[in-house]
């Protein structure tokens, strides 16, 4: 699986009612890579819940990202997450987590330090 880096796309809330279930989560998936922090949290919290391995990568690579209210956010709702489902995709991909978590660490390093 490739994920974008970014969307630039302006996302339509909108179409959420035309969508089938699996579009319903598949759609806020890829809105995670927009370029505006505020709108991958938003659809972060929208796909939280979902129990599909194929939501738990969009996840993960949030985790990794410069915006400490994503990472509050996925704190927030750590209860929520499958331990089974994120812990198999953290086995199968140690290197994709390690190079994440490693960029975790030096955002935080870099920015929140002080707080």
């Amino acid at each position: 699986m490739v994920i974008p880096y970014r969307i630039y796309d302006q996302g339509y809330e909108g179409v959420f009612a035309l969508l089938t279930e699996t579009q319903s989560i598949l759609y806020p998936c890829l809105l995670t890579r927009h370029h505006d922090g505020h709108v991958r949290q938003r659809h972060l919290e929208r796909i939280l819940s979902a129990h599909d391995p194929w939501v738990v990568p969009f996840v993960i690579q949030l985790t990794g990202e410069y915006v400490i209210q994503i990472l509050e956010t996925v704190e927030a709702h750590l209860l929520m997450l499958d331990p089974a489902l994120y812990g198999r995709f953290i086995r199968d991909n140690q290197v994709y987590f390690q190079t994440t978590e490693a960029r975790m660490i030096s955002y935080w390093d870099c920015y929140y330090r002080r707080l």
